[in-house]
């Protein structure tokens, strides 16, 4: 069953990085962001030394997410433990910088502005990397994917494409690139309009699909895809199709005048990427297809 595999591997990293050893014996030598033979990740000292003083100071960097998007990032069967891809990322780069690196609930929608104001040291929400964005953040991008375009199971509506929305309601997480993508689509529907629900959460725009409300909801393709295929939630939810519009990086939001803190995880991630243990994290939750080859800042 795809959903026993997949909490079985978040769970079993978890435990690991929580013990917080990085070799496997006395005289075990691991480089920095590999693997070794109990699966914990080792941190450099290097970069270590040079993140800001004040997260040294503290022991963690604390990163602000919307748990409602798995299976990048979503709440256990305990509903307070967040698990999935992102999670799991999360403590990898933790390992590697030797601190702490936790994922608090928050809004998506003003995830950008809380780090602004110094809230939190970052966003780790499936968060595409756009230009708009940039102007509050510099992004740290970790993965490429698209969006599809998420129906009620036996597509009742005949749902293939961007074009038959008009006419419809459609749900998406507000402040999502869905959302604006949605925006733009409305602009060419003519005398038959596009309604656009935006809401809080994914969770909620799921409520409104599996109600009947809308006749889609627009979602990056492996949340999208893993609806379709996990068997909770198979029963209720297809694609549309296989396309994915508009191919894009996801990143970790870190604000512009931190730039310390953004070079530091951009060179654990490349630690990772480097080693294998990314890899072999993206494999753990079926997400290889979105692999970067590289770690780089607002994508370049």
């Amino acid at each position: 069953m795809i959903f026993l595999r997949r909490a079985a591997a978040a769970a079993g990293i978890a435990l690991v990085l929580a013990a917080g050893g990085c070799t496997g014996g006395e005289n075990a030598v691991v480089a920095a962001g590999a693997v070794d033979e109990v699966g914990a990740v080792a941190m450099d000292a290097a970069l270590h030394a040079k993140l800001p003083e004040a997260v040294r100071t503290r022991g963690f960097v604390r990163l602000v997410t919307d748990a409602s998007y798995a299976p990048m990032e979503y709440f256990a069967a305990d509903g307070r433990t967040i698990i999935g891809f992102e999670p799991d990322l999360a403590a990898a780069l933790g390992q590697v910088l030797g601190v702490r690196v936790e994922m608090v609930v928050g809004v998506f929608n003003t995830a950008l502005d809380e780090v602004s104001a110094g809230t939190y040291d970052g966003v780790l929400s499936s968060m595409t990397d756009t230009e708009d964005r940039r102007d509050k953040a510099d992004f740290v991008n970790y993965f490429s994917t698209g969006t599809s375009i998420l129906v009620q199971r036996g597509n009742p509506k005949g749902i293939a494409g961007l074009d038959d929305l008009c006419g419809h309601a459609v749900a998406t997480e507000k402040g999502t690139y869905q959302e604006t993508m949605l925006v733009q689509a409305a602009k060419k529907c003519g005398a038959a309009p596009l309604r656009i629900i935006s809401l809080p959460t994914n969770a909620d725009a799921l409520v409104e699909l599996r109600l009947g409300r809308v006749v889609a909801a627009l979602q990056d393709y492996p949340p999208a895809s893993y609806l379709a295929s996990d068997e909770r939630t198979s029963a209720f939810f297809q694609l549309a199709s296989n396309e994915q519009y508009e191919p894009g990086l996801f990143g970790i939001a870190v604000d512009r005048r931190n730039a310390a803190l953004r070079d530091c995880l951009r060179d654990a991630l490349q630690r990772l990427i480097d080693s294998g243990t990314y890899g072999d994290l993206l494999a753990r939750w079926e997400l290889t297809a979105s692999a970067v080859t590289k770690a780089t800042v607002n994508g370049a």
